[in-house]
């Protein structure tokens, strides 16, 4: 399966009854992104102080990639 058919696959994902979780070092803030897990892998992102707009989603391997940056004080 190519890339791009992985993005569709989770871009067709329902996620309205997705349980969406913010990192604890957020302290309950208003202002977070939100994360929810999607099949094989992937992860929904989205911004908590704007829910209207579209979640952006990773395949397993971005946001593995995204997750290593950050690590490495890349990001």
């Amino acid at each position: 399966m190519s890339t791009s058919d992985r993005k569709a696959d989770l871009y067709a994902v329902d996620l309205s009854g997705a349980t969406w979780r913010k990192s604890p070092a957020s302290n309950g803030g208003e202002q977070c992104v939100e994360i929810t897990d999607l099949p094989g892998g992937g992860v929904a992102v989205r911004d908590s102080k704007n829910l209207g707009k579209e979640p952006l989603r990773y395949t397993a391997d971005e946001w593995d990639a995204f997750r290593q940056g950050v690590i490495a004080g890349l990001l």
